[in-house]
């Protein structure tokens, strides 16, 4: 998959590319299952409607890119997160239209069996859903790395309607057929890449750090942030957010990482600016400030 341009910036109201990002020894790139195309007044219902004034299409549709991040580090092949799976259908907070990921990873030249381990920021569906394809390991020589609170819930939770639980997933990775690893806070998945394990919007929740050779560092955060406009709005959950008092600590103790020197935050669900620095403006209010990043595709579904 040859690049298509060098060093742009998308626009934080698009369906993300597939872009890529190198910082010393390191590349990262987004590898874009497709997009969720949420209704904001149903998935995010304490936010003020104005909030999303120049990120909704024309219909009032918020899109929010899923995929997973390939991290190639120091002979390492990792994949944080893996997307939805193949899904083109409504469901109750908006419409899902997914599953190009494994062409993607394919076009750009990571076959399923070259990726060495895959770690899950937390068990929703549209970050675990590739990681089993009919029964069997999507990705199968990898790791599976889960935190270990992320994880526990499940061996005695029974089977829901929960839209937000691949349960087929779930059901293998808490089963301990396959090889999977369960983390904790500030343990190492591989040499540069560690977890901080929050909790907050799940039991679970991880965020990842992965660190150069030279110090340069990108936190992975997962769900801690679904929009820019939380950076700034502590309290603004979704509505599968459990609570205000986790979110809240989770959020600030990730701010607190991503406030370090030489640090860049990676976003999955915010539009086509999925790389950024948080940054504080003129008048206090934190806000996402956009890193430029190679394009390499044009966002994979249509």
């Amino acid at each position: 998959m040859p690049p298509l341009e060098q060093n742009t910036i998308g626009n934080g109201g698009n369906r993300a590319a597939v872009r890529s990002l190198t910082f010393d020894d390191i590349t990262v790139t987004y590898v874009v299952d497709g997009v969720i195309a949420l209704r904001p007044e149903v998935f995010f219902p304490a936010v003020p409607a104005d909030a999303w004034t120049e990120l909704v299409t024309a219909g009032g549709e918020l899109l929010m890119s899923a995929g997973g991040l390939l991290v190639e580090i120091a002979g390492s092949t990792v994949l944080i997160d893996a997307g939805v799976g193949r899904m083109t259908e409504t469901l109750s907070f908006g419409g899902v239209d997914c599953g190009s990921l494994i062409d993607v990873l394919g076009a750009l030249g990571v076959p399923p069996g070259d990726i060495d381990v895959v770690a899950f920021t937390h068990l929703h569906f549209d970050h675990a859903g590739w990681a089993f394809t009919d029964g069997t390991k999507t990705f199968p020589n990898a790791r599976y790395v889960v935190a270990a609170d992320e994880l526990a819930p499940y061996g005695t939770a029974e089977r829901n309607d929960d839209p937000t639980a691949p349960w087929d997933a779930i059901t293998r990775l808490a089963g301990g057929e396959h090889d999977v690893v369960t983390v904790q806070d500030g343990e190492q998945v591989v040499p540069g890449v560690h977890a901080v394990v929050t909790g907050g919007h799940t039991p679970g929740h991880t965020s990842y750090v992965v660190t150069s050779a030279a110090g340069q560092r990108l936190v992975v955060f997962g769900d801690a942030f679904h929009t820019p406009a939380q950076l700034s709005h502590l309290h603004w959950l979704s509505s599968v957010d459990p609570d205000d008092g986790s979110v809240l600590r989770a959020r600030l103790r990730l701010l607190t990482e991503l406030d370090r020197p030489d640090t860049v935050g990676f976003a999955f669900h915010f539009g086509d600016q999925p790389f950024g620095r948080v940054v504080t403006d003129a008048s206090g209010v934190r806000v996402w400030e956009p890193v430029a990043s190679q394009l390499v595709a044009p966002p994979p579904r249509r």
